[in-house]
C-alpha cells in the first residue's frame, strides 16, 4: 500500500529531531524552518557542528552532542543525514519503539508528489557506478532540448536546497545513492522515471550486508513504483526484477538502446559512433544508452538528441585527465569506491603502462574478484594504500611474485604517487582509482581527488567544479 505524501507542514504536531549537520542536515533545517518557524527541533551532531548551529540564535532549536537509542526514541520523526545508517544500534533501538527515520529526499518528494504520488518531471538515477555521469548527461540533453532542468541530489546539491526555487524547472535529473533510494517511497513519492544502471557490492558497513545493500538500492524501483523503470538488461540483479507497478524499458539489449562495439544503435538503427564522446571508457559511453532510454520514457525523440552528447563536459574525479608532465599522464578517478570501478578504469588505457593506486577505507568488500581479473590483465604497477591496503596487497602478492606486475605498499597518497612515478620510469599513466571510500585521511572523495591533483602538480580548484549543477 502506497504511503501518503509527507508534507513538511504535517510535522507541526509531531516531535521532530535532526541528526547530522552536514549540507543535507542544514538543508533539512532550513526547509522545516521556512514552513514551521516555531516548531521545536532537537539537533544531534558533533561538538564542532554544535557550536556552528548555536550561532543561529534559534530559540526553538535544542542542540545535543550525545546520541542514544533512548534519546532518539523520544521523537516521532528523525530527519537524518544520508551518511548515518538506520541499521546502527541507536537507530534500531529507536525504530523498535516507533521512531520514524527519514532523509531530506523524503521531505522533498513529499512536497512534490501529486495525488497519485508521481512527482512530475522527475528522473531518478541510481547504480553502484556511473550514476553521477549518467544524471549529469541526462540534464545536459534535457537542456539541449530547450527545457529548464535541475541537476541535483547525491551529485553534490541536496534536493531540499531547491525546494522553493523562484522558477521551478520542467525536469529534475536526480542522482540517488543507496543511502537515499528508500526515501522516495518514504516521502510518499513516485518518480516519473527511475533508472538503475548496475548493482555491485558496496557500502556494506552502512547497510550491514550485501543482501540488504541490494534490497535498499532497489527500493527506488520496488517501493517507489516509478511510472517507468529504465533498467540495464546486462545486470543480473536488474534482469531478474519483476515490477508490476511500473512500465519497464530495457537498455543494453538489441531491441532497444545498445552499443555494438563503439557504435550506438536503437534497435537495428545505427545512430552514431561513440568514440568521439568526451567520456572515457566504454562503460561510460554505454551509460548514454540509459540516458536515451530515459528521454524516450519522458516522451522525447532521443535519437534526435543523441548528438548533443558531444558537447557534454565530463565530471571531476571521474576518470578525469588532469594533464601530462613529460610523458606521464595523471588521471583522477577518486570517485571510484568499488573494485569493479577500478577494473573498469583500467580498461580505458589500452596498451599504455599504468601505475594503479588502490585502497582506502575498509568496508569489508571482497577483493578476490579484483585479484582474479588482475591475473588475466594487470597494469604495469599496483600501489596499495589506506586501511584496506594490506588486505589488497596480500591478495596481489602471489601474482606480483610471478612477475605479472610491480607491487608496492604506500604509507599514504603522497607516498603512493611517488611509488607510481618511480615504477613508470618516466612514461605511462598514474591512475588514482582507489576502489574504496576516502574516509579516514579525507572528508570525502573530492578532498582526496584534490590532494591527488596537488601532488601531481595541478591546481585543485581548477579541476573540482561540477558542470551544470543546479537549475538551468
Amino acid at each position: 500500500m502506497r504511503t501518503s505524501p509527507l508534507r513538511i507542514a504535517q510535522l507541526g504536531d509531531r516531535r521532530v529531531a535532526l541528526w547530522g549537520w552536514g549540507r543535507e542536515g542544514r538543508a533539512a533545517y532550513r526547509a522545516i524552518r521556512d514552513r514551521l518557524p516555531a516548531l521545536p527541533l532537537t539537533l544531534f551532531c558533533n561538538a564542532t557542528e554544535a557550536d556552528e548551529a548555536r550561532t543561529l540564535g534559534d530559540a526553538h532549536l535544542q542542540v545535543e552532542t550525545a546520541v542514544s537509542g533512548e534519546r532518539l526514541a523520544g521523537f516521532d520523526v528523525v530527519v537524518k543525514s544520508p551518511g548515518i545508517s538506520p541499521y546502527g544500534p541507536e537507530a534500531t533501538a529507536a525504530t523498535e519503539r516507533g521512531t520514524r527515520f527519514i532523509g531530506g529526499t523524503a521531505l522533498w518528494f513529499g512536497e512534490h508528489a501529486g495525488a497519485d504520488g508521481i512527482a512530475p518531471g522527475t528522473a531518478c538515477v541510481t547504480g553502484t557506478k556511473g550514476k553521477s555521469t549518467t544524471t549529469a548527461l541526462l540534464a545536459h540533453l534535457l537542456r539541449a532540448a530547450g527545457h529548464r532542468t535541475a541537476l541535483a541530489g547525491n551529485i553534490g546539491l541536496p534536493l531540499l536546497e531547491l525546494l522553493d526555487v523562484p522558477r521551478p524547472p520542467a525536469y529534475w535529473a536526480i542522482e540517488l545513492s543507496s543511502y537515499q533510494t528508500g526515501d522516495v517511497a518514504a516521502g510518499g513519492g513516485r518518480p516519473e522515471v527511475a533508472v538503475a544502471l548496475n548493482v555491485f557490492p558496496e557500502h556494506l558497513d552502512w547497510h550491514g550486508s550485501q543482501a540488504r545493500y541490494v534490497e535498499d538500492k532497489l527500493r527506488l524501483l520496488t517501493d517507489a513504483r516509478p511510472r517507468v523503470a529504465v533498467l540495464n538488461a546486462a545486470d543480473p540483479e536488474l534482469a531478474a526484477l519483476e515490477l508490476p507497478g511500473s512500465e519497464v524499458r530495457w537498455f543494453g539489449r538489441e531491441d532497444g538502446w545498445h552499443l555494438r562495439g563503439d557504435d550506438l544503435y536503437r534497435g537495428d538503427m545505427f545512430v552514431m559512433d561513440t568514440l568521439p564522446l568526451p567520456m572515457p571508457g566504454r562503460h561510460n559511453r554505454g551509460n548514454l544508452c540509459a540516458v536515451l532510454a530515459t528521454l524516450e520514457a519522458l516522451g522525447f525523440d532521443a535519437a534526435a538528441l543523441a548528438g548533443h552528447a558531444l558537447s557534454f563536459r565530463p565530471l571531476p574525479h571521474r576518470l578525469q585527465m588532469l594533464g601530462t608532465r613529460g610523458a606521464v599522464s595523471y588521471v583522477n578517478d577518486s570517485i571510484s569506491t568499488t573494485p569493479h570501478a577500478s577494473l573498469a578504469a583500467l580498461e580505458c588505457f589500452g596498451a599504455r603502462p599504468v601505475a594503479l593506486l588502490v585502497g582506502g577505507h575498509d568496508r569489508g568488500v571482497d577483493w578476490s574478484g579484483f585479484a582474479a581479473a588482475m591475473a588475466r590483465r594487470a597494469p604495469a604497477a599496483t600501489i596499495t594504500m589506506g586501511a584496506n591496503g594490506p588486505r589488497i596487497h596480500a591478495l596481489l602478492a602471489p601474482l606480483a611474485a610471478e612477475g605479472r606486475f610491480l607491487l608496492a605498499a604506500a604509507d599514504d597518497l603522497a607516498d603512493a604517487v611517488h611509488e607510481a612515478e618511480a615504477a613508470l620510469a618516466g612514461e605511462g599513466v598514474v591512475l588514482l582509482s582507489p576502489g574504496a571510500p576516502s574516509f579516514g585521511p579525507y572528508r570525502d572523495y573530492v578532498e582526496r581527488g584534490r590532494h591527488f591533483a596537488a601532488l601531481a602538480g595541478f591546481d585543485p580548484d581548477a579541476i573540482s567544479a561540477i558542470p551544470g549543477i543546479g537549475v538551468a
